[in-house]
């Protein structure tokens, strides 16, 4: 086995990946050790780089969606053996996957679906994570009670609504409406199963209304939370539920919900990770669920393109690409080579 870990990271905000070589470190406790096999990338990986202050003396690896072969174990590990194939998101308060090795508690780590190779499996756990949580834990859908409801998905195109549209359809059991601005995103929506898609550029409100349909009974808000604010408001149903991933940087009116008892509760799949909690280990049975959804035919992976080889120029080109906002599905890069 090497005794080399090499990783790109990044020194400052504004700087591409560079490349470092630091000695493999050893798994404890719960860890695994990983050698990283395909990475995916996530606009969470472009706002912790642009959230770097001044200049680092060590370098901050990125990156927390992989899929990974284990090569070695903590002493308290239950679930996983050496060579096991593995898929993951990880925790935010550790290095990424922006490497060739890389430390993950067990807790955090599924089997990697079998009928998918490593490139399409490590675009799937940090959305399927997200959306997961958003549908069940958040919004509360249970299938036998809320089969048949509404669910607006805003910005379905990219890869939180890649999976969300698919769980929401074939596991919930909903109608689902989804919201894309360009032709090829719409059809993408369409493909992964969305009963009806608009556009949510222009006038959202009357789009939706257009549709002839029920207001939401749910909306899952994956793009700009503070614009889309009041139209979230004024179209969930009575006591509907509104989730967003988005942070928000303007003061809302949530009186707007109060009369009809509607309620609004954010996401974010690295809390159970990032406050140790008694729970964490959800996100291991959560990855496994979905890694059978894809074995079984049930869903599928959501990759759309794969770039190369994890490097400095293709970790910059894939940057760029989830910066333009214009992304469909998920991208990935391949192993060091």
């Amino acid at each position: 086995m090497p005794q080399i870990s090499t990783v790109f990271g990044f020194y400052n905000s504004s700087s591409n990946a560079a490349i470092s070589e630091h000695a493999l470190p050893a798994p404890l406790g719960r860890d695994l050790l990983l050698q990283v096999d395909a990475i995916s990338v996530n606009p969470v990986d472009t706002k912790v780089k642009a959230g770097i202050e001044g200049d680092l003396d060590s370098p901050k690896i990125v990156g927390w969606d992989a899929s990974s072969t284990v090569i070695s174990i903590g002493e308290h590990v239950e679930l996983f053996k050496v060579g096991d194939k593995v898929f993951y998101a990880g925790d935010i308060t550790r290095p990424g996957c922006y490497a060739s090795h890389q430390l993950v508690d067990e807790r955090l780590v599924g089997i990697k679906p079998k009928s998918l190779s490593s490139t399409e499996a490590a675009v799937l756990p940090l959305t399927s994570i997200t959306a997961w949580e958003a549908l069940f834990s958040r919004l509360k859908i249970l299938t036998e009670i809320d089969a048949g409801k509404t669910i607006l998905i805003i910005g379905a195109a990219g890869g939180v609504g890649s999976i969300a549209i698919q769980l929401a359809k074939t596991i919930a059991k909903l109608n689902v409406v989804a919201t894309a601005s360009r032709t090829e995103s719409q059809q993408w929506c369409q493909k992964l199963g969305a009963d009806h898609v608009i556009n949510h550029h222009g006038d959202l409100l009357k789009n939706y209304r257009a549709l002839a349909i029920d207001d939401p009974d749910y909306i899952l808000c994956l793009s700009d939370t503070d614009h889309y604010f009041s139209n979230m408001a004024e179209l969930i149903a009575p006591q509907g539920m509104i989730c967003t991933i988005v942070g928000s940087k303007e003061n809302h009116d949530l009186d707007k919900l109060k009369s009809k008892s509607a309620g609004l509760v954010w996401e974010f799949m690295f809390t159970r990770p990032m406050f140790k909690t008694k729970d964490m280990i959800t996100q291991h049975h959560l990855l496994n669920t979905i890694s059978q959804l894809i074995d079984d035919g049930i869903i599928s992976s959501t990759l759309t393109e794969t770039i190369g080889p994890i490097s400095t120029e293709n970790i910059a080109k894939a940057h760029q690409k989830l910066l333009s906002g214009k992304t469909i599905g998920k991208l990935a890069l391949t192993a060091i080579e």
